[in-house]
């Protein structure tokens, strides 16, 4: 996936200056893909150059403030490479090569970093179970909104399963440090 089709999409679904459009990216997108503020502002102007979105003063903002729209050649690249085929994402996951060395040399203490993880994926499943709450409670029937909704359900679908797995990875390993430790 590209930054330059996240920002299209966002922009397409309500114009922006740059600063909104990055507040707006941390609160959407930005749960299924990251980017910095400074990373934003650089594609909005390489996209510009390439004129995919244009940009005017925003009247009565501050200097300098400016209004991005998705133009016709942006949405025709939006429309372009959503109707490629992408492959599924592959796993690349540290903690799994981790896991790995200690099966190979020993236990090598992972216990505190899978009860981090386990924190970490429950603060998210929380965010995304009060996101749920907060704007699919009263579902419209709207294609977009059903959309949006389908795509948090697969991230609360994620960190449902990192959970249940985390859980088992500290359940496993505690009782291999209990067996180790009575031999």
């Amino acid at each position: 996936m590209s930054l330059q089709h996240a920002l299209l999409t966002s922009i397409i679904e309500k114009p922006c200056s740059g600063y909104e459009l990055a507040r707006r990216f941390d609160k959407s997108i930005g749960y299924f893909w990251h980017a910095t503020h400074q990373q934003i502002y650089r594609e909005l102007a390489r996209m510009e150059q390439q004129g995919w979105v244009s940009s005017s003063e925003v009247e009565g903002g501050r200097a300098g403030k400016k209004q991005f729209d998705v133009l016709p050649a942006g949405r025709a690249e939006l429309q372009r490479w959503a109707a490629e085929s992408s492959a599924p994402l592959r796993l690349r996951d540290e903690l799994m090569l981790k896991l790995r060395a200690d099966a190979a040399v020993g236990p090598l203490g992972m216990l505190e970093e899978l009860e981090k993880r386990l924190q970490l994926h429950e603060q998210e499943l929380a965010t995304y179970r009060a996101i749920e709450q907060r704007d699919f409670s009263a579902l419209e029937a709207g294609r977009e909104a059903q959309i949006h909704y389908l795509i948090l359900k697969a991230g609360i679908a994620y960190e449902e399963g990192r959970i249940a797995w985390t859980k088992e990875a500290l359940q496993t390993l505690q009782q291999l440090a209990q067996a180790t430790n009575k031999t």
